[in-house]
């Protein structure tokens, strides 16, 4: 093919893909990863609901929605009864591709999107030790990150962030004058959320000059989780600031899935004053990797560069077995252990309703929390990847981390 039929290819098909849509709002720490890879990736796309008209909002609204009923295919991932559709973000292409699931989205970038030789894989391929040391980072990201990241919004910047009106700005003209009952409906919600994402305040706690409905809530019966988790906050940005401190990305001077997940969930708390300059205190290095991320300037990303798993991953992979591990340890059992007695609902459904609830500790910490069926999934995958590695991998890992003679056990 000549350089002029490749340049036309090219050009038709950067028009072909200007149909891409990632719908979400950036105030979704998942839709923050997912833009990111697609940022990443090459990608072009628009932005829904922000970018879009009222009528192609409409329009991509029907197809969510047929797409939740089930009357049109997912592309990606494969759904089991243990999973649940999220509220955002979704990824629609224009032949029908049909993507929900982060980390789904970006195996499916790696492996099928049309300009994926442009950039590296997220997920490696140099070995099964480092594909594993990603998705771990990936989970305890989506699952504990999202904890602290939400907490850190509602609690620690509780007076100060904007997010509902910045969700009501994201949303078509046709809404305008309901922007005000939205940005309260929001945050109401997302306070009243709190404690099904793992934050609990202890009882009479109240945050002087916040609005009744805005402060942090607390359940009879629940033990008080804030301490564990700006305790588990700090930890994460201790162990992250060596790193980033020597290295542009996690794994060296490339980008992979670890780095958008965190950054997915860190990310979320660049435009909540007090928690920005929590991060900004703590590690500096990280703010301005975490700004480097949302900008989307990867160039630093060198796509021929070796990536390895170095000391300075120990302390993030120990905060990580000293939280995320326990954490989906507990939620397995008491998962299994209800699913014996012939519980069907489990997560926010059931936490609402008050069932399927277990007590458990963290680092002696104690917490109550409900059952999880995608939480399941996830723990049951990453210790399947555990015990699938060879020997020599699962060597590569050991010095990184903690308890090695238990290892075994707490996969």
């Amino acid at each position: 093919m000549g350089l002029g039929a490749q340049k036309a290819q090219l050009i038709y098909s950067t028009i072909l893909m200007q149909n891409w849509i990632v719908y979400g709002s950036e105030l979704s720490p998942f839709t923050l990863k997912v833009l990111a890879m697609c940022r990443y990736k090459g990608l072009p796309y628009r932005f829904f609901p922000d970018q879009g008209s009222n009528l192609e909002n409409m329009k991509i609204q029907l197809r969510k929605e047929r797409l939740l009923r089930g009357q049109l295919p997912l592309t990606s991932p494969l759904m089991s009864a243990e999973d649940e559709f999220p509220l955002v973000p979704f990824l629609f292409g224009p032949k029908g591709e049909n993507l929900y699931d982060s980390t789904a989205i970006a195996h499916w970038l790696d492996e099928s999107a049309p300009l994926e030789f442009m950039r590296s894989p997220l997920i490696p391929t140099e070995s099964a030790a480092l594909n594993f040391a990603v998705s771990l980072i990936d989970e305890y990201a989506d699952e504990f990150g999202l904890y602290l990241a939400h907490h850190n919004r509602w609690k620690f910047s509780a007076k100060s962030n904007n997010a509902g009106q910045r969700l009501s700005r994201e949303l078509p003209v046709l809404v305008a004058p309901f922007r005000k009952k939205i940005d309260e409906f929001f945050s109401e919600r997302q306070v009243r959320r709190l404690p099904y994402l793992f934050s609990v305040a202890p009882q009479g706690y109240t945050i002087k000059g916040l609005a009744e409905d805005r402060q942090p809530p607390h359940i009879d019966g629940f033990p008080a989780t804030h301490d564990l988790l700006e305790e588990a906050f700090e930890n994460l940005l201790e162990a992250l600031e060596p790193i980033l401190t020597k290295r542009s990305y996690l794994f060296g001077e490339r980008v992979t899935l670890a780095d958008m997940s965190l950054y997915g969930q860190l990310g979320m708390n660049l435009s909540d004053p007090e928690a920005r300059a929590w991060i900004a205190r703590i590690a500096p290095n990280t703010l301005e990797w975490l700004e480097r991320m949302h900008s989307g300037d990867f160039i630093r990303s060198r796509t021929d560069y070796e990536i390895v798993l170095h000391e300075d991953l120990a302390p993030l992979l120990t905060e990580i077995c000293r939280t995320f591990v326990p954490l989906m340890q507990q939620n397995l059992a008491a998962y299994n252990r209800f699913l014996s007695q012939g519980e069907k609902q489990f997560n926010e459904a059931a936490f609402e309703q008050g069932r399927c609830l277990y007590d458990g500790k963290i680092n002696g910490l104690a917490f109550r929390h409900v059952a999880k069926s995608f939480q399941a999934k996830i723990w049951r995958v990453l210790q399947q990847q555990w015990y699938a590695l060879p020997d020599l991998d699962r060597a590569e890992l050991l010095p990184l981390l903690p308890h090695k003679h238990k290892l075994d056990k707490q996969f």
